[in-house]
């Protein structure tokens, strides 16, 4: 729990049993009635602290557990693109591979036109 939400929680406490505390003093009782009241009002504040407190633990696992959720998520989507890029970059690369071999080959018969015509050209 965060440090603001358990000095909340703290303050709630001591500012109920202070004002229990005060407000039971001052009312027009017997000493022993005073402390069974001041008992009381001690444990419906702990009790209600502590109500406090599991509310707030359960949205906060429940919040933890909605951002892991999307956190999966999110590394799934992630994996999926990585594995379309792997497959595109590999079909690039292919591409490229013919397109260099298919150069290649216009490329050396160009070059044996060449030769061959500055064959003709010499001997003629």
């Amino acid at each position: 729990m965060s440090d603001r939400a358990g000095d909340f929680l703290k303050g709630l406490v001591i500012g109920g049993l202070a004002g229990a505390v005060i407000g039971i003093l001052y009312a027009p009782k017997s000493g022993k009635e005073t402390r069974e009241e001041i008992g009381k009002k001690a444990e419906e504040l702990l009790a209600k602290a502590k109500e406090e407190y599991e509310q707030a633990l359960e949205k906060s696992r429940k919040t933890y557990e909605t951002a892991v959720s999307r956190l999966k998520k999110i590394e799934e989507a992630a994996r999926e693109k990585v594995g379309e890029l792997e497959t595109k970059a590999g079909e690039m690369v292919d591409k490229g591979k013919v397109s260099l071999e298919d150069n290649k080959s216009r490329l050396k018969k160009a070059i044996d036109a060449g030769v061959e015509a500055f064959k003709e050209e010499k001997s003629a």
